[in-house]
């Protein structure tokens, strides 16, 4: 192990280059000149090898240093070392860096690193594809010049990021922006997609606009007959009348907060056992004769069941979306029409179709059907007592058992509802 250079070790190469000629000039003579002559060749031992590490640094550029001799060995291996300390804590800056990255792109945020000015210093692949950013082709751009929002503009030059700002992108999508300081004249910039979270928000907003709008109808109702009744010269038929009608209103109420309930039920499961063998024709074959009972022989129905078609699931989901897509077929037609059920085993699993000949729905209504309170006469729901809940409780019920609702109708032609079970839940 090599210890630094010292003057003591100095000195003593020093007297070793001098000894020689002290020698040679107390035995010849002249010992000036053999000194002088043995200073000379010190100092051209030390400029050769200053000049050997000049060489080193400007031009060889050799990872390895070169070798010296005496007071330079110390020299060289010292540069060697810090060399080695320097690649060691460049490789650790580099897989930190990589680490940093490698985290940065696992995040489900946008992160962009700017300076104090604005300049892209970095950013992550979600921040290409939220933003639109590219790299490194946007290496040094200025952020501003990127997103051009008047809004964001001045968040960012005000330098006031204690509150986060929300914006609404060009391309259709909601962001939220944090900003905070990163390093030395750094900014970490966190974008949040918050498309979903505004969504979600407005559907809580319209759910309870229309549950309040739903339930102030009949609670009008009722409060209206209420008041009317106690007036002690109300006739008899006319009382007769308002009872039925409270009534009516009183199970419209019923029926709408046990489907609330159902719907509630079957969301707050993300998870359920499909485990449970369902026995469907016995389920189709309960619902044939309620559907007739409730049809009271207005409508032609027919059932096509596979009776040794079981599935595995959960049965009182399975129960729901059938019966709501079979009551709302019988009644949301007129008189007179034919509606048929099926429920076959196919290559894509077990299929269940309700198809009717009824008026037809509208191109404009097919992807709102399975919106909840969305319905497409109004006033034909309200008479019938449709709540426009039904279809939303088939949707839910159905993305449990990995299966979909496909509707096909036309005005004047024949509207079908149909969804698949899949091969892997038909027990064999």
């Amino acid at each position: 192990m090599l210890e630094p250079l010292s003057w003591r070790r100095q000195l003593i190469e020093l007297m070793l280059f001098c000894l020689p000629a002290l020698l040679i000039g107390l035995i010849w003579g002249y010992l000036p000149w053999f000194l002088l002559l043995s200073l000379l060749a010190a100092i051209a031992w030390n400029g050769y090898n200053q000049l050997k590490l000049s060489h080193w640094l400007w031009v060889d550029r050799s990872m390895t240093p070169p070798t010296g001799r005496w007071s330079w060995e110390p020299l060289f291996y010292g540069l060697n070392q810090m060399q080695q300390r320097n690649r060691r804590r460049r490789r650790e800056l580099a897989l930190l860096i990589k680490r940093f990255r490698s985290g940065a792109e696992s995040l489900p945020d946008a992160v962009v690193i700017t300076t104090l000015d604005g300049h892209i210093f970095w950013c992550n692949g979600l921040a290409q594809h939220l933003l639109g950013f590219r790299w490194p082709e946007d290496n040094g751009q200025h952020i501003l010049n990127l997103l051009r929002y008047p809004e964001f503009s001045h968040y960012l030059q005000q330098q006031s990021f204690s509150k986060p700002l929300t914006l609404h992108l060009n391309n259709e999508r909601f962001v939220e922006f944090r900003i905070m300081p990163y390093s030395e004249g750094q900014l970490l910039m966190v974008v949040r997609d918050v498309t979903q979270m505004r969504q979600l928000e407005g559907v809580r907003r319209n759910f309870l606009a229309n549950v309040s709008h739903e339930l102030r109808t009949p609670l009008t109702v009722l409060q209206g007959y209420l008041e009317m009744m106690n007036d002690e010269s109300i006739s008899e038929p006319l009382c007769r009348k308002a009872l039925a009608t409270m009534q009516a209103q009183s199970k419209r109420m019923d029926s709408l907060i046990n489907q609330l309930i159902t719907l509630s039920r079957i969301e707050a499961a993300p998870t359920i056992d499909l485990s449970q063998q369902i026995d469907m024709p016995s389920i189709l074959q309960q619902l044939q004769h309620e559907a007739e009972s409730l049809s009271a022989g207005q409508h032609l129905i027919t059932f096509q069941v596979d009776q040794q078609l079981k599935v595995f699931g959960n049965e009182d989901q399975l129960r729901s979306a059938v019966s709501n897509l079979v009551y709302n077929a019988i009644n949301h037609t007129p008189e007179g029409t034919q509606i048929a059920v099926s429920w076959q085993q196919t290559p894509q699993g077990a299929r269940f179709q309700v198809c009717d000949n009824g008026p037809g729905i509208a191109a404009e209504h097919l992807p709102r059907l399975t919106e909840r309170f969305y319905r497409v006469d109004h006033a034909r729901s309200r008479h019938t007592g449709g709540s426009g809940l039904g279809l939303a409780i088939v949707k839910h019920a159905l993305s449990h058992h990995d299966a979909r609702l496909d509707i096909s109708s036309q005005p004047g032609g024949d509207t079908l509802f149909s969804f698949y079970i899949p091969s892997r839940l038909v027990v064999k």
